[in-house]
């Protein structure tokens, strides 16, 4: 048998012929059949196949027992459509937070949930029986019920699906929908405990209405968009002043009492004059009422001194305008000479209405128009003066009962047409059924025309509300609806009160003991809550929960709530086995007022709630039933916690229905901490829209990429804001996703050669490994308090930085020849190992919330387990002892220094002085005596990857390369004197010295007979 040498070759080869043999298998290089090329939209679902088989979610729910709780309740998305981008950052977001909580120590549980109720589903059914020639009112209600049901019931399948897709963790085989039964029975008795407090009332107000979808609004389902509007300057003769006024000492001096007056009731410069109005909505003149001006503005009467003949405004007319807009008004009139006369106080001045004595009208306009003072009246626009129709918008309306003026009129009807007992306009349309402007504003400027009352007209592009599901204008309209009260006392359950415990109250003081991030949105919801009217709860639509309660006549259009605890018990164990359609069906109303009550004088509400309400309410058939998400709320900031998570737009949606709900109910919020994230818009910051063709789908990313990227993209925005994505930015997240693969691929492979057996304790480190250590230690604490702040961009940038910067660029570079070459026995190899593997555990677990598939893929890679998962474990924690500030700071100087060497290899390089940088041997100048301190303690050569390396205490010759910014430090290039050795190829003088291996350093040469020992003891 011949025998062999250690490196495997005969003993009677030549050494000329050994100088050419090819080491690499006895090299330690890294192993491991981890793909560089991730495939993920064909590996993630394999993995979310896995988590299913293993039941990861109950596995989960198992090992947090007894922990610390950390609830996510979600937001209900809308089953009626596929997810869009947003839906994907919002799960996103939700899914990082209930891993990175879980990791960090609680029991992180999330359960998702969708709304199924409201004008969402009921429009899409509307839509298909539009277009089947069907008519909506001609089916039974329950069937018409049963339809959105079930298209809601496979939207939440579909949508069910595709969160999934997104590696989005949570109890999907139980989520919560609003439309179950039990969903259903709850809301019922959420809406009967405000009418049991005495918050629920029925009352007449200006609501926003949408004429298309014939239902009110609440300002959650409205958003703003440009529209051009009609606007008219209009006449209101003065005829007098209140009466009223003469007693409270109100008059102008000079002015007489109607009774005591002879001819008219005003100064000399009234006589004939008539206060001006601008409007951008002239149908609702018919339902003026009132005239507004302010306190702060000055007023005078104006005399047109000259016009065209065929002017609207006549020479000799007077007006009475606000004189910082009058040049503003006659422009727009066309006059082209006036004169200002007397200044005007027009308090108590009393006006005709523009259609007063029109033919036709039967005297139905024949009423005086106060002039009151309103405190949102500016002299920014306009005229000045603010025409009042109280039944077509809120501000109008309170001002006109806080002054009482009396009723207010009903002049539009749901339809958008005026009501057959409004003369001139009855039947004419402000709106039609698609949302498009109908012929009032016309009729009223051709009726104002008539009457010689129009002073001019024009068009504005201005930001007008438009109902968000069909897209239409909306308007303001005065009707009957239900409205919970934000300022009346709540009564306790004996009917008790305190003064100033009102919703409004409550909610205020809950929003100061929630942690809002940002921080932000807590002066935001505060401004809402402080301004909001009164909650406008009823729609007139079909599907949803109704206003489960029964009322009777209480004369001058009241009505009284029949509080009976048997009948709303009755109502909601119905509610409960039979869903909402119970009470829908025939012979209801008697069924739940029982024995005790008739349906011929309590009558049921058929008006649905609001779904906002119903969201609202979620909390009390999720949170407050559900065994796994109960959380102990006995005292502010306990050890367990419940977010709410959804965009910016929620302040005014689901945070604030939400937050109305509980305190009217429960006297506190439903939730611990909200957090809120902005909008997706394209590369260049536009709105995406199909017509645009800059909708990124996410669908269409996973399927081209991978759903790690779009988490990926999502972690490393600034979800505080808005957000962009597009081809490009996409390009870039690969970018980054490719350079963090690649260093978990080079971790798993070099941890092929890691034996437990041969760790290396942390007082037997070489420095640089404890250094590395040492920021593990820092990482640990940004990391955990990163997750803990829900800053996922901070956890991102700093694993990002350290893997590409510090692992692969500096550790990694500097370690490869000790990790491959150095003998087994290396304490410098071994060490680096028992780093690598520190480093291993922590990275991937801090990887895990952002790339759940990437991780548990990783991790599997190196622990193959039938039924273990990465998303199992915690956050391993990190001794102290590996804080070492003082080592730090000496490394942040020897890095200092690498960096002069390394540009200075970088000049020899280009210039093809030398090809690798093992071919160099720098001559290194340092005169600055902290840094030379530092980096006599190690070897340069190691450490800048050269061959060898030469320190010397002293300023360098003036030709020497420097950096501007590392003072004291000048590096000579010089080439490295020696042999190249065959196996680790630095050039060294020491190669050869070894006779049994010529072609190598003696390091090597070692290493080659211990790898010898090796395979012939595992022979």
């Amino acid at each position: 048998m011949t025998s062999r040498n250690s490196d495997g070759r005969s003993a009677n080869e030549p050494a000329e012929e050994a100088k050419a043999r090819d080491y690499s298998s006895t090299l330690f290089l890294p192993q491991t059949d981890f793909p560089m090329r991730a495939g993920l939209p064909q590996r993630e679902p394999e993995l979310l196949a896995r988590w299913q088989r293993i039941d990861l979610y109950g596995q989960q729910r198992a090992l947090g027992a007894g922990r610390p709780r950390f609830v996510l309740h979600d937001g209900p998305p809308y089953a009626n459509g596929n997810i869009h981008i947003g839906h994907a950052l919002n799960k996103i977001l939700k899914d990082v937070v209930v891993r990175s909580q879980g990791a960090l120590g609680h029991d992180s549980n999330y359960v998702p949930g969708w709304d199924c109720h409201g004008l969402p589903i009921e429009w899409k059914i509307e839509e298909q029986y539009r277009a089947k020639g069907k008519n909506k009112d001609e089916v039974p209600v329950v069937e018409f019920r049963q339809e959105c049901r079930a298209f809601a019931a496979s939207w939440l399948d579909i949508q069910r699906e595709e969160f999934k897709r997104l590696g989005v963790e949570g109890d999907w085989s139980h989520p919560y929908a609003t439309m179950s039964f039990d969903a259903e029975a709850q809301i019922a008795r959420e809406i009967i405990k405000f009418a049991t407090n005495g918050l629920l009332y029925r009352g007449s107000k200006p609501v926003m209405w949408s004429v298309v979808e014939r239902t009110a609004l609440a300002e959650a389902e409205v958003e703003y968009h440009d529209h051009q509007s009609t606007t008219i300057f209009v006449k209101f003769p003065v005829t007098g002043y209140r009466e009223s006024a003469a007693t409270a000492g109100g008059l102008p001096k000079g002015l007489k009492p109607a009774s005591e007056a002879d001819d008219i009731h005003l100064f000399p410069s009234y006589e004939g004059a008539s206060i001006v109005i601008w409007t951008t909505t002239p149908w609702t003149i018919p339902g003026n009422r009132a005239i507004a001006f302010s306190k702060d503005v000055t007023y005078a009467v104006y005399e047109v001194t000259e016009a065209p003949a065929d002017n609207w405004a006549k020479v000799g007319e007077h007006f009475i305008l606000a004189d910082k807009l009058a040049a503003d008004v006659f422009k727009a009139a066309r006059v082209t000479g006036y004169e200002r006369h007397t200044q005007v106080d027009p308090t108590h001045l009393v006006c005709a209405h523009p259609f007063a004595g029109a033919a036709g009208t039967d005297g139905y306009f024949d009423f005086p128009v106060p002039v009151v003072a309103g405190d949102y009246v500016t002299d920014d626009a306009g005229t000045g003066f603010v025409h009042i129709a109280p039944g077509h918008g809120a501000d109008d309306f309170n001002l006109y009962i806080a002054e009482k003026l009396g009723d207010v009129p009903h002049t539009v009807g749901p339809d958008g047409r005026y009501y057959d007992h409004v003369p001139l306009f009855a039947g004419h349309r402000v709106m039609d059924d698609k949302g498009r402007d109908g012929d009032a504003n016309e009729v009223v400027i051709k009726a104002l025309l008539a009457a010689d009352r129009l002073l001019a007209r024009g068009r504005l592009k201005h930001q007008y509300p438009h109902s968000w599901r069909s897209k239409a204008p909306i308007i303001f309209r005065n009707t009957p609806q239900w409205f919970i009260a934000m300022d009346k006392d709540i009564a306790a359950s004996d009917g008790s009160s305190t003064s100033g415990d009102t919703l409004r109250a409550r909610a205020l003081g809950g929003i100061a003991r929630v942690d809002w991030v940002p921080a932000s949105g807590q002066n935001r919801i505060t401004g809402m809550i402080e301004n909001r009217p009164d909650w406008v709860v009823s729609r007139q639509r079909a599907w949803g929960v109704p206003i489960a309660v029964f009322v009777r006549d209480a004369g001058d259009g009241n009505v009284e709530i029949l509080r009976d605890e048997a009948v709303n018990r009755r109502i909601a164990d119905a509610f409960a086995t039979e869903g909402a359609d119970a009470w829908y069906k025939d012979g209801a109303a008697q069924r739940f007022l029982g024995p005790d009550h008739s349906s011929n004088e309590w009558h049921k509400v058929d008006d649905i709630l609001d779904v906002w309400f119903d969201s609202g309410s979620t909390h009390a058939f999720t949170l407050e039933v559900r065994e796994d998400l109960k959380v102990n709320r006995a005292f502010q900031g306990g050890p367990d916690r419940v977010m709410y998570l959804e965009g910016s737009d929620q302040h005014r949606g689901w945070f604030h229905s939400s937050l109305l709900e509980s305190c009217g109910t429960r006297a506190r919020p439903p939730y611990d901490v909200v957090l809120t994230h902005g909008f997706v818009l394209d590369e260049q910051g536009r709105k995406m829209s199909k017509s645009v063709g800059n909708v990124v789908a996410p669908q269409e990313v996973i399927k081209s990429s991978g759903a790690d990227i779009l988490r990926l993209w999502v972690c490393a925005s600034d979800y505080s804001d808005d957000l962009r994505i597009g081809p490009e930015i996409l390009k870039t997240t690969v970018e980054t996703y490719r350079k963090l693969r690649n260093t978990l691929r080079w971790l798993l492979g070099s941890l092929h050669h890691y034996r437990e057996a041969e760790r290396v304790a942390y007082a037997d480190m070489p420095a640089l490994e404890r250094m590395v250590l040492h920021r593990v230690h820092e990482l640990d604490r940004q990391v955990r308090e990163s997750y803990a702040a829900f800053d996922f961009k901070r956890v991102h940038a700093a694993l990002s930085s350290f893997m590409t910067t510090e692992l692969s660029a500096f550790y990694f570079d500097v370690r490869k020849d000790a990790l491959y070459c150095d003998p087994i026995s290396s304490v410098t190899r071994r060490a680096c190992l028992t780093v690598l593997d520190e480093v291993f555990n922590r990275l991937v677990l801090w990887l895990a919330p952002i790339l759940p598939f990437t991780a548990e893929e990783t991790w599997l890679a190196r622990f193959p387990s039938e039924t273990d998962s990465v998303h199992l474990q915690l956050f391993p924690q990190t001794p102290a002892k590996w804080r070492d500030e003082t080592l730090a700071d000496e490394w942040r100087k020897i890095r200092l220094v690498r960096r002069v060497v390394l540009g200075a290899l970088e000049v020899e390089r280009a210039a093809k002085r030398i090809g690798s940088s093992l071919e160099a041997a720098p001559v290194i100048h340092v005169s600055d005596a902290n840094l030379f301190a530092a980096v006599s303690a190690v070897d340069l050569a190691e450490v800048c990857i050269t061959s060898d390396a030469h320190l010397m205490p002293d300023a360098g010759p003036k030709e020497a390369f420097r950096l501007p910014d590392v003072p004291g430090v000048a590096v000579v290039p010089a080439k490295a004197v020696g042999e190249k050795c065959a196996r680790s190829w630095k050039i060294s003088p020491l190669v050869g010295s070894d006779p049994e291996f010529p072609d190598v350093t003696p390091r090597d040469a070692m290493a080659l007979r211990e790898l010898a020992n090796a395979r012939r003891a595992a022979e």
